[in-house]
């Protein structure tokens, strides 16, 4: 598969789901430290979101990277936007700003 057919992939899933987050491992087991935080957050929030797990699908795994021009998973999108990695979640929901985004009461 090439890497545009990825591309477009993601392209797709970003744009089928409200909240997508592109992680390693599943929400439920988590494969690193920073994507167990990013679902922590979302989780905290009581948001609904889809998950990616690029752990079992190396192009998705390469190709994320491009379609963001973001070096590290997790990678989250609201909204068809990217949003940032898991030490900018942090920062954005400790100034609520995350809350506003995924549409939490709290």
């Amino acid at each position: 598969m090439s890497d545009q057919t990825a591309i477009d992939r993601i392209g797709e899933i970003v744009s089928a789901n409200h909240i997508v987050l592109f992680m390693k491992g599943t929400p439920l087991f988590p494969q690193c430290g920073f994507s167990s935080r990013a679902v922590a957050i979302l989780d905290r929030l009581g948001a609904e979101y889809a998950s990616v797990d690029v752990l079992q699908d190396q192009e998705i795994r390469a190709g994320i990277k491009a379609y963001s021009d973001w070096p590290t998973i997790p990678q989250l999108y609201i909204d068809g936007e990217f949003v940032g990695g898991s030490d900018i979640m942090m920062e954005m929901y400790e100034a609520g700003e995350l809350q506003t985004m995924v549409g939490a009461e709290s």
